[in-house]
């Protein structure tokens, strides 16, 4: 592995994009035909094609715009935020009604989130830096066990020397 700073990455040992289910896709392309609605008076062929225009935009943009969890380098990496494996403590991985529950009344209004609906993986894992106000990360995941397992491959590889 390189050292960080280096400007060289290597291959993420976890990457999962967090996308729209496909209904979320498939209900965002229906924008298209009602655009084409509007502009059906105007002239058909030009409706049809902005109807086209729009579905594809809303669902390139959404697909866009989905935030990426990824472990690398050292760092677990979610949406826009990264932090260091070494300030994190033992991830947990939860699915089904505890998952629903750390969504729900379980969720602490401190923590970093990133959840995403239609996911039903949750992953938790608590920052252990003292100088750092968030308690803990709450990500969403479609294999929590993939996640807690490249974060606590990440862990194990910080604390044993010349690996």
């Amino acid at each position: 592995m390189q050292k960080r700073g280096c400007g060289i990455r290597t291959a993420a040992e976890y990457r999962e994009r967090l996308s729209p289910s496909l209904w979320a896709l498939v209900a965002a392309a229906v924008c298209g035909p009602m655009a084409a609605v509007v502009f059906s008076p105007l002239d058909t062929t030009l409706a049809l094609f902005i109807g086209l225009i729009v579905s594809v935009a809303i669902v390139v943009g959404l697909l866009a715009i989905s935030p990426v969890v990824e472990v690398r380098d050292g760092e677990l990496r979610a949406g826009r935020a990264h932090i260091p494996v070494e300030f994190l403590g033992v991830p947990a991985g939860v699915v089904a009604e505890e998952a629903r529950m750390a969504r729900g009344s379980g969720l602490d209004h401190r923590a970093w989130h990133v959840i995403r609906g239609g996911i039903d993986g949750i992953v938790t894992v608590p920052v252990t830096d003292p100088d750092d106000p968030t308690p803990s990360w709450v990500v969403s995941t479609r294999t929590p066990d993939r996640l807690v397992a490249a974060i606590q491959r990440a862990q194990l590889r910080l604390r044993t020397p010349g690996r």
